[in-house]
């Protein structure tokens, strides 16, 4: 063989090896193609569910307690209405025959009520002691306290050399000369009362006066016109 030959049969063959090994890749990466196929997966869903509702509680204020409807009225005449729990305060209305109020408290040292006065905005004291209130309702459910309101003290003094009658009360006061034993003053409750002379024939009423708390109702004015001064 010339060298000729040998060159070309040498060329020749390895371009068929080249061929071969063209075709083995070719049919290697098919069979890996086949092997691994592409897998579409489906999209995940996911639910969200939305957050619970709070549950709202409503607040409700507690109602007030309602104040126990309890009247007191006046029954066989009239009755006074006076400023605190007592007979030593000064009256401030009447509540009259057959007109009744509401009580809104009492006193606890005492049987007197505490009303609204009618037609009024003032409030006033009236006593369950007398046959002149009747109660309609459960009194014991009334609030109680103490008013520390305190009266002030009232008197009549006799400055007339006569002896004197006092009434309401029946209060029997000395002349003037006896002053220096308080026989001729008397503390008294405010209210209407009338004055009698003594020492005249008759014993005719002399004055009437009107007491209040903290008043000295002084008698100058005996029964037979005479005036005197209070020493």
């Amino acid at each position: 063989m010339t060298k000729y030959r040998i060159i070309v049969t040498t060329l020749i063959f390895a371009l068929l090896i080249q061929g071969c090994l063209q075709n083995q890749t070719v049919d290697s990466g098919a069979q890996t193609a086949e092997a691994t196929p592409t897998v579409h997966r489906p999209l995940s869903t996911v639910t969200v569910a939305p957050p619970p509702t709070p549950t709202v509680v409503p607040t409700t204020e507690p109602l007030p307690t309602p104040t126990p409807h309890v009247t007191i009225t006046a029954v066989n005449g009239n009755l006074y209405i006076r400023r605190g729990p007592g007979l030593p305060y000064d009256q401030i209305g009447v509540l009259y025959k057959g007109d009744s109020a509401v009580i809104i408290g009492q006193d606890v040292l005492a049987r007197w009520v505490q009303i609204h006065i009618p037609d009024s905005e003032r409030m006033g004291w009236v006593s369950m002691m007398t046959d002149f209130s009747a109660i309609e309702g459960d009194v014991k459910s009334i609030p109680d306290f103490t008013f520390t309101d305190y009266p002030l003290p009232a008197y009549i003094k006799n400055c007339t050399e006569h002896d004197l009658w006092i009434e309401p009360g029946d209060f029997y006061l000395y002349n003037l000369f006896t002053n220096a034993q308080y026989l001729n003053e008397v503390q008294v409750n405010p209210g209407m009362y009338s004055v009698y002379d003594l020492f005249v024939p008759g014993e005719p009423e002399i004055q009437k006066v009107n007491i209040r708390e903290g008043m000295t109702a002084y008698i100058t004015v005996n029964g037979l016109g005479v005036s005197h001064l209070c020493p």
